[in-house]
């Protein structure tokens, strides 16, 4: 088996290296090595703004410092704290919905579409956000595309049909997803 996709997490530059280091000499014994092309460092914290050397791994190639990355379908943006990046989410979600109405147009019924929005584009707008630290003004820029989309449809029908909207979906998730959590960590105390 093989792990791509690996998050190292280090609260100093110096440390980062340590652990690449210590990856490059695990990846050696498996006769692999990090691909720097897909690599790169992201800073989150007070000296986010500082300017880094870029790290280099033992094959000379640079791992470079870059302003926003995505990790497993999610966008982190360098910032004080840490932050995701909500606008791909949107227009992810706005591609989606609009494919929708660029299919089936006004044809379907509302119940149809309304169906369709909630399974194939209100996924795409809160896909990983239950691991990001949202703000009561991030979860009202997640339900602004849907409460559009509401408009452009059917004025109130969204309570009609018992639509839930991005930031209740989402603070939902993330009561689970901390509730689960705390659950297994207090498995592990025992």
């Amino acid at each position: 088996m093989y792990a791509d996709d690996i998050l190292v997490l280090a609260p100093s530059v110096t440390q980062l290296e340590r652990l690449l280091r210590k990856c490059e000499e695990e990846l050696s014994y498996l006769d692999m090595v990090i691909n720097v092309k897909k690599s790169a460092c992201l800073r989150v914290g007070p000296l986010y703004n500082v300017r880094c050397r870029e790290i280099t791994p033992s094959t000379e190639n640079s791992i470079f410092w870059v302003n926003q990355m995505r990790y497993l379908g999610v966008f982190f943006v360098k910032s004080r704290v840490f932050k995701c990046d909500l606008d791909h989410v949107t227009r992810s979600f706005y591609r989606a919905a609009n494919a929708i109405f660029g299919r089936i147009g006004r044809i379907a019924s509302e119940e149809v579409i309304i169906q369709l929005i909630k399974s194939n584009c209100i996924p795409v707008l809160v896909y990983g956000l239950e691991i990001c630290p949202l703000t009561k003004s991030d979860l009202k820029s997640l339900d602004f595309p849907v409460n559009r989309f509401f408009t452009k449809l059917v004025n109130d029908c969204q309570v009609y049909f018992g639509f839930d909207l991005p930031s209740i979906i989402i603070v939902r998730q993330s009561n689970t997803f901390m509730s689960i959590n705390a659950t297994y960590r207090l498995l592990f105390l025992i």
